[in-house]
């Protein structure tokens, strides 16, 4: 009699927490997310003018126009690609200091800015752990700015502010350092062009 009271007791506890962690606990994060933070609760989605997605603010993209800003690179190329779909992909390269595969593309990187006249920053030569990071420095934008406001024939002050705007602080205040969003700088740069076409 003592087994079938604990073993009853046993399967009435699993079916608690099952209850708890399985369904009262996903409605509840769900409900929570819905209702105080959609925007990031569903992608953090960036729409263009006409409501479709251009991209996630929380995801990095691959941009090689002149006249825009570039991110920093990526080795799963920003999950861009028939590979990507339908989940994704993130990760590092894993490569170790002493690869020469790793040292070559530096190499490579560290010439390429070199003819640009750019100085060889962190954050535009190595890659970051996810691959995906939506975000470069202060100081890698400032370096694309003369670039990016001679290819769209716009002052650098009016592209600053833009930067200034699209920088994103640290994480509560102290964790992390200020970075800049790639994506959404760059469809500011667009609708201030087709602001400007408009009135014209």
């Amino acid at each position: 009699m003592a087994i079938i009271r604990e073993t009853i007791r046993a399967i009435f506890i699993t079916l608690m927490l099952w209850l708890l962690t399985a369904i009262v606990y996903p409605l509840l994060i769900l409900v929570v997310g819905q209702v105080f933070l959609p925007y990031q609760a569903n992608g953090s989605i960036v729409l263009n003018l006409n409501n479709q997605p251009i991209g996630s603010a929380l995801i990095g993209q691959t941009f090689t126009s002149e006249g825009y800003f570039h991110s920093r690179p990526s080795t799963v190329r920003y999950s861009q690609g028939r590979k990507a779909r339908p989940t994704g992909i993130s990760g590092a390269s894993n490569l170790a200091p002493s690869n020469p595969e790793l040292l070559n593309r530096i190499v490579e990187q560290s010439n390429q800015l070199r003819d640009e006249n750019l100085e060889a920053i962190a954050d535009i030569i190595y890659t970051s752990g996810s691959g995906l990071d939506p975000h470069i420095s202060f100081k890698a934008a400032r370096q694309q700015l003369e670039r990016v406001a001679r290819a769209r024939g716009v002052e650098q002050d009016e592209i600053l502010r833009l930067i200034n705007k699209y920088t994103d602080g640290r994480f509560l205040w102290i964790f992390g350092e200020p970075g800049v969003n790639v994506l959404r700088l760059n469809y500011a740069l667009d609708l201030q062009d087709i602001n400007r076409q408009q009135n014209q």
